[in-house]
C-alpha cells in the first residue's frame, strides 16, 4: 500500500478507535450521539488505484440547543499518463488524483418544537477543485416540517459570508451569500435508513452545491454498511475544469453512542 494512503488510513482508523473509547470513558454522555465512516479500496492489474474516504459526525441536543460537528476527508491515487520528465515520451504513474478535507459546525437555538435560529460554519480545502479552499459563515432560520420516529424533514435558509481562493489566479474572493440546506431522513425498515442532505451557498462570484444521498443497513446496534452518492458543483470554474464532481462510496459505519 502506498505510503500516502497508508498514513491516511492509519489516521482514520485511529480516530475511529479513539473516539468510541473516549465516549465509553464518559459513560455515554447525555444528549450526545456520533458516527464514524470509513471506506477503502485498492486495485492492481490492468489499472491501478487506491482510494480512502472517512467521516466523523457528532450531535448534541437538549431542550434549548442542537449542536452538530463533522469532519470528512477524501484521498485517492490513480494512473496518470503524461510526459513527467520532459523527454517527449509519455509515462504512466500512480499519482494523487483527489485530496479533500472538510470541517463543518452548526448551532441551533430552538424557539419552539419546530422553529430555530441557526448559525453555521464550513471550511474545505481541495487540491483538485476550482478553489483551493472555501470558508463560509452564516445565520439563518430553520424549520422542522416533519419530525416523527420514521421520517424527518427540515430546512434552513439565511444570509452568510464567503471567502475562497481561486486555484488558477490565487486571488482570494470575498462575497455575501445566501445559504440554504434541506435534510431528509426516512427509517424504511427496522434496519434500513435513507438519508439525503442538500446544501447550497449562492453568491455573485460562485454558487456551491453539495448533495449527499446515503442508504445504510444495520448489521448490529453499533455497525452498519452504507452506500453513498455525493454530487458537488461550483458554478464558476476556469476553462478546462469540470463544474461537477461525483463520489460513490461503500463504507463501514460505527455508532459511538
Amino acid at each position: 500500500m502506498p505510503h500516502l494512503l497508508r498514513t491516511g488510513l492509519a489516521t482514520a482508523l485511529a480516530a475511529l478507535l479513539i473516539v468510541p473509547a473516549t465516549a465509553a470513558a464518559q459513560d455515554n454522555p447525555d444528549g450526545w450521539s456520533g458516527t464514524g465512516e470509513l471506506g477503502f479500496s485498492t486495485s492492481r492489474g490492468n489499472a491501478r488505484s487506491d482510494n480512502l474516504n472517512a467521516r466523523l459526525a457528532f450531535r448534541k441536543e437538549d431542550e434549548q440547543w442542537r449542536h452538530r460537528f463533522s469532519l470528512a476527508g477524501l484521498r485517492a491515487r490513480g494512473e496518470v499518463t503524461a510526459d513527467f520528465d520532459g523527454d517527449g515520451e509519455p509515462e504512466t504513474r500512480l499519482e494523487l488524483t483527489a485530496n479533500r478535507y472538510q470541517a463543518a459546525a452548526s448551532s441551533a437555538l430552538k424557539m419552539n418544537e419546530r422553529a430555530s435560529w441557526v448559525s453555521a460554519l464550513r471550511y474545505e480545502r481541495d487540491d483538485f477543485s476550482a478553489y483551493e479552499w472555501q470558508g463560509t459563515v452564516s445565520i439563518g432560520y430553520g424549520y422542522q416540517y416533519i419530525d416523527t420516529d420514521r421520517v424527518k424533514l427540515g430546512a434552513t435558509v439565511g444570509p452568510g459570508y464567503r471567502r475562497a481562493r481561486n486555484a488558477s489566479t490565487l486571488e482570494t474572493e470575498s462575497e455575501g451569500i445566501l445559504r440554504g440546506s434541506v435534510e431528509y431522513a426516512h427509517q424504511l425498515t427496522a434496519t434500513t435508513r435513507l438519508e439525503n442532505d442538500f446544501l447550497v451557498e449562492s453568491g455573485s462570484d460562485n454558487t456551491f452545491i453539495q448533495n449527499d444521498l446515503g442508504l445504510s443497513v444495520a448489521i448490529n446496534s453499533s455497525l452498519a454498511l452504507k452506500a453513498g452518492f455525493q454530487v458537488r458543483r461550483n458554478s464558476e470554474v476556469d476553462p478546462g475544469r469540470e463544474k461537477t464532481d461525483t463520489l460513490t462510496t461503500l463504507n463501514i459505519v460505527y455508532t459511538f453512542f
